[in-house]
């Protein structure tokens, strides 16, 4: 069943979610991919109208609840890029989600910061957004950020 584009939108309004223009790349390559109706969205950060934020170790500079809140505004940044270069009305579903961290070496609170990204996307596109997901502890992450997303999501052909 194909949704309407407004469906998606009227959604973000009812849960208070505001989607700001997404980041742009960090380099040479395309924030978001379209292969045989696959979208890949490049890795996306916490974010927000160029600001750069949650940045540090998780465990250590930060909390994990604020992991949790920054794996939430990457979350939001992959649903900008989607309407803006794909459009919700295209969207089957969310496949997969590739989640790194950068933490101090004793926490280990990962499956918590990901849900943040993971209820994000079932608030917002119901059983659309059930998904799979990987989670990585990282050395090191660009600009320090805590955590990174990617994600892949099937599209109506």
């Amino acid at each position: 069943m194909n949704e309407k584009p407004n469906h998606f939108m009227s959604k973000l309004k009812e849960l208070e979610i505001t989607l700001y223009p997404p980041p742009l790349p960090g380099g040479t390559y395309d924030s978001v991919n379209i292969r045989n109706h696959v979208a890949f969205v490049a890795i996306q950060f916490p974010i927000r109208a160029d600001q750069y934020l949650y940045v540090g170790r998780l465990g250590n500079k930060l909390s994990s609840k604020e992991g949790y809140q920054a794996a939430q505004l990457a979350a939001k940044n992959i649903l900008s890029q989607i309407h803006q270069y794909v459009g919700f009305e295209k969207v089957a579903g969310l496949n997969h989600l590739d989640i790194y961290y950068q933490a101090h070496e004793d926490w280990d609170e990962g499956p918590f910061v990901a849900d943040g990204a993971s209820e994000l996307f079932l608030k917002v596109l119901e059983e659309k957004g059930r998904h799979t997901r990987s989670i990585f502890g990282v050395h090191k992450l660009p600009r320090n950020f805590c955590v990174g997303i990617t994600a892949s999501f099937s599209l109506i052909s």
